[in-house]
């Protein structure tokens, strides 16, 4: 009798579990509705706005902007994206690994290496084994464009003030529910790629001059840029938890299946034992 109250409880805690992850699940999955639309929204913009730059910055005449100047100092900033929360499956064990891999790989092209953790979960992990600049923990809590320009302000002063030469940013791209591409990207300093031919044939009249609109835009490029890897992080991260909870739910169901089972069989042998013993003792009268 005692194995089967020990069953029996075990059951009930399962069950217990499986409901929370359930419960769980679907707020992910509400939340990340609302955060797909957002990563949606914000992917024309950021995409329009580097395009526009990258034409501006093939057709200066004039000396580069400080922020598109590469310098030969070999201090890189690496921005690590993180969550705030776990039970998400490997959504920040994948970017705290990849984020070591980039500090073992590249530690030979830099002669310093250093951090700015975006989510508790890689602060948490990174703090005591690298060399961590600065933490914001309270990003995800209140995340909008005002905080996420914030931060990209706070590291292009860092940047102009030379305590880095280059500046790169770590975090899951949302692709799927069921994936996450994780994608590493250079921030600082700012690289325009090679414009299309049918581009270069058309000319544009700038209004104040060129380089007028570089300085304004090269800053906001960045807080984009940095903006929208938030914004796919959050997604990529419901995306992670759905997936897990799910699966957790279905783990949950199976193992209820097979404690089910066990406890049924230990009940029909108990009972088997009972009659056993109760026929035994009728036998023993009688004789």
């Amino acid at each position: 009798m005692a194995n089967l109250k020990a069953i029996k409880k075990r059951i009930v805690s399962v069950k217990n579990t499986g409901q929370i992850t359930k419960a769980m699940k679907m707020v992910s999955a509400a939340k990340l509705r609302r955060a797909q639309e957002n990563v949606v929204a914000a992917r024309p913009y950021a995409g329009k706005l580097g395009e526009v730059l990258e034409r501006l910055a093939k057709s200066q005449e004039s000396d580069p902007s400080p922020l598109m100047v590469k310098r030969d100092g070999g201090r890189a900033l690496l921005v690590v994206v993180t969550s705030d929360r776990g039970l998400c499956g490997g959504f920040n064990a994948n970017i705290i690994k990849a984020a070591e891999r980039f500090i073992k790989g590249r530690s030979g092209e830099f002669k310093e290496i250093t951090l700015l953790t975006l989510g508790r979960k890689g602060y948490e992990f990174l703090r005591n084994r690298h060399t961590v600049r600065k933490h914001h923990g309270d990003v995800f809590s209140t995340l909008s464009y005002p905080t996420a320009a914030l931060v990209a302000r706070e590291i292009i002063e860092g940047y102009l003030a030379e305590e880095y030469d280059e500046v790169f940013v770590l975090y899951n791209a949302f692709r799927s529910v069921m994936s996450q591409d994780i994608t590493l990207e250079q921030l600082l300093p700012v690289v325009p790629k090679a414009v299309e031919t049918e581009e270069q044939a058309v000319e544009y009249i700038y209004e104040p001059s060129k380089a007028a609109l570089l300085d304004e835009l090269l800053p906001k490029h960045i807080e984009v840029q940095l903006f929208k890897a938030l914004l796919e992080s959050v997604a990529a991260e419901h995306g992670a938890r759905m997936t897990a909870m799910d699966s957790a739910s279905k783990n949950a169901a199976e193992m209820i299946g097979k404690l089910t089972l066990i406890y049924n069989r230990a009940r029909q042998a108990a009972i088997t034992t009972e009659l056993m013993e109760i026929i035994s003792g009728a036998e023993s009268i009688k004789g």
